[in-house]
């Protein structure tokens, strides 16, 4: 497996680019997007799709031509570097793009129709597509604890660590005494307790971003703050702008207030700004959503130069923007933080979130909301119709858990940086085949594994009690099924436990007779 670094990430071992890599590129795309009766439609230009592709002839030149530009279309459709129904260039234009015949590129266009990756349609051209067995949802609903059989499974889904038992047990002990201060009034509070708003307040001025307890929102959680600004901000129909893979409960969110997902997708490197700006651009959402601190799954920092540059076409659009912090403090590596990305927006603008899931526990239901002072009133007013108040006791335990997280992190840092490398070497032995970029932060490591076959794999290891979070699940219309977010949150030696029985599943999978067939050979998986 060739380990593909991050910044300062351990065993800076020299990256090996593959045929895969050349291919998904090292840039997004650029998409046109008009309005249609179904949504948005996107189009890609013959020199756009040109750049993406690389150097596709290059790859096993013993296979047609027309093979080899369809293998490499499909590669792109798979890892949702295009969106489904993006029309793609005409024949000639693309042929024109490419230098090749329009003999080669009708053969790719057919062979790609005849696979299930591309449809045409009289007037709309060809558009990208996929199998109707890439569709299914094979991972299942993997929150319920055990396996199909009732036993116990290792979790692998979500990217969230154990408890610091003993600093909760000190920390429930502290805040005993304060609670009866609390217990005279109601208990609720829509907009948290007052030590709870300034301690969040305290800790963003303290990142160079001044903020007051007026312009904090407690919540249960980060979701939590997620879905209330969508309530606020978002209607039926409106579109989110999205990284590409993101945070998948973000997606769930967006989607059960029947609004449209727009993804911007991250390449190898991070954020292409300039495809962010088109997508702006061209389709003004009605806001933003990114997660540019570690990004769940990929792991990608943002850094000070490219912040500025996203939040460019943000300012120019008065784009509303949800910043999610909640891997703010995860950093692994001895790189300093950039500046909050709020700094590079208005106040206006700028909504951020976060929590104490991801650096103390899930367990602990605290998390909060920083904006404009008169958008946080909005919102809590709109909260009380979902909820009038966080519990009390959480909150107390998060402002004295505030109030010495930097010497916790210090601990904590220690052990994901120790799991991480731990789960890197496992699989490094176990999967030579597989690609994993070494984050500097954050909980997850986002593997290329080689074959379309994510969905399957995550299926197949319920079986042999690891419950995975396949790569579609990050993604919209069915991308990613190459690759597989695995955390590094459980104990070291859980995490060299678990990777033999991921293996077992992935031979599982692959030695099974490909589903479904296709015309693309051994090109790619």
């Amino acid at each position: 497996m060739d380990r593909l670094p991050g910044t300062g990430g351990p065993g800076q071992a020299e990256k090996r680019m593959t045929a895969h890599h050349v291919i998904v590129g090292e840039i997004g795309l650029l998409f046109h997007s008009h309005l249609c009766k179904s949504g948005i439609m996107q189009t890609v230009s013959g020199h756009q799709l040109a750049r993406a592709l690389g150097e596709w002839h290059r790859h096993d030149s013993s296979r047609p031509a027309y093979v080899r530009l369809a293998a490499s279309v499909r590669m792109l459709i798979l890892d949702g570097r295009i969106s489904l129904e993006t029309r793609l260039p005409g024949e000639r234009e693309l042929a024109s793009a490419l230098g090749v015949s329009r003999t080669t590129v009708t053969g790719a266009y057919d062979l790609l129709r005849s696979n299930g990756y591309a449809h045409s349609r009289q007037g709309s051209g060809t558009r990208t597509a996929l199998p109707a067995s890439r569709h299914d949802d094979s991972a299942g609903a993997y929150w319920a604890p055990f396996g199909p059989d009732g036993s116990q499974v290792l979790d692998f889904a979500h990217a969230a660590p154990e408890a610091p038992s003993n600093t909760l047990r000190e920390v429930y002990g502290a805040v005993a005494d304060r609670l009866p201060g609390h217990l005279a009034g109601s208990g609720y509070n829509l907009f948290g307790i007052p030590e709870l708003r300034a301690a969040v307040a305290e800790r963003f001025t303290s990142r160079g971003l001044a903020t007051t307890p007026e312009q904090v929102l407690i919540t249960s959680g980060a979701q939590h703050a997620f879905s209330l600004v969508l309530s606020l901000l978002i209607h039926a129909g409106d579109r989110v702008l999205i990284d590409h893979p993101t945070y998948p409960n973000a997606i769930d969110a967006i989607r059960r207030r029947d609004a449209r997902p727009v993804p911007v997708a991250l390449t190898d490197d991070g954020w292409d700004v300039d495809a962010f700006a088109a997508s702006v651009r061209q389709t003004s959402p009605g806001l933003a959503y990114l997660v540019p601190d570690f990004n769940n799954p990929t792991g990608h920092l943002a850094d000070d130069d490219v912040r500025g540059r996203l939040a460019a076409p943000l300012l120019r659009s008065r784009t509303m923007t949800v910043i999610d912090e909640t891997l703010t403090d995860l950093r692994l590596d001895d790189a300093p933080m950039p500046a909050p990305f709020a700094s590079h927006l208005t106040s206006g603008l700028a909504i951020t979130i976060g929590s104490t899931s991801k650096t103390i526990w899930g367990g602990l239901r605290a998390g909060w909301i920083r904006a404009d002072a008169s958008i946080i009133r909005r919102l809590a007013a709109v909260r009380a119709s979902f909820d009038i108040s966080s519990p009390v006791l959480d909150q107390l335990i998060a402002v004295e858990l505030l109030n010495r997280i930097d010497d916790e992190l210090v601990a904590r840092r220690r052990e994901l940086r120790h799991r991480r490398d731990t789960l890197v070497d496992a699989l490094t032995q176990t999967f030579p085949g597989w690609h994993v970029r070494v984050p500097g932060g954050g909980l997850v490591l986002w593997c290329d594994i080689g074959d379309a076959v994510s969905s399957r794999l995550a299926a197949a290891a319920e079986r042999y009690g690891v419950r995975l979070a396949a790569g579609p699940r990050f993604g919209i219309d069915g991308a990613f099924e190459r690759r597989l977010r695995l955390p590094y949150t459980l104990p070291a030696d859980v995490l060299q436990h678990a990777v033999p029985l991921i293996a077992q599943a992935h031979t599982a999978v692959t030695d099974q007779a490909p589903r479904p067939p296709d015309s693309f050979g051994d090109l790619v998986a």
